[in-house]
């Protein structure tokens, strides 16, 4: 039986030449007339030094061709409100959830035990009647039981 050493130098070797350790695992079996473990295949291969896991690729060159702009609006809605609430439980929160406002913007939102209605991470600037409209199917939702 050959040593840890000669295994080693062997696992380097294919190593080096791309071969994956469940490929070696094999080799070893064969070549050596060594059962190992994918396990112990692995540990050993973590012992050795001076190997080049990772294959160095090529980064592709990035042309303004290849460069897409980014949209500053977020798209026209459908004219329809839509609130969603969440069942998960936030902090000092009595509801909270997301809305989908007419015009196309759209927030989270959050109602806490003082009755203060607020809104975070909004995408786009939400008109008057956006409001109205979020304030009507939030209503509508809490009277609908959707709680």
């Amino acid at each position: 039986m050959m040593s840890d050493n000669a295994i080693k130098k062997f696992m380097a070797e294919q190593l080096n030449a791309g071969i994956g350790l469940a490929e070696i695992q094999k080799l070893i079996d064969e070549k050596f007339e060594r059962k190992m473990t994918f396990l112990e295949v692995r540990l050993l291969a973590s012992e050795l030094e001076n190997i080049q896991w990772e294959t160095e690729e090529e980064e592709p060159e990035v042309t303004e061709d290849d460069i897409v702009p980014v949209e500053e609006e977020p798209p026209a809605g459908d004219g329809s409100c839509v609130v969603e609430i969440s069942k998960l439980v936030k902090p000092g929160a009595v509801a909270h959830g997301s809305v989908q406002f007419p015009s196309g913007a759209s927030a989270d939102w959050m109602l806490d035990n003082m009755g203060r209605l607020g809104l975070e991470n909004s995408k786009g600037d939400p008109t008057p009647e956006d409001f109205e409209a979020f304030k009507e199917e939030l209503h509508k939702a809490f009277a609908g039981g959707g709680m």
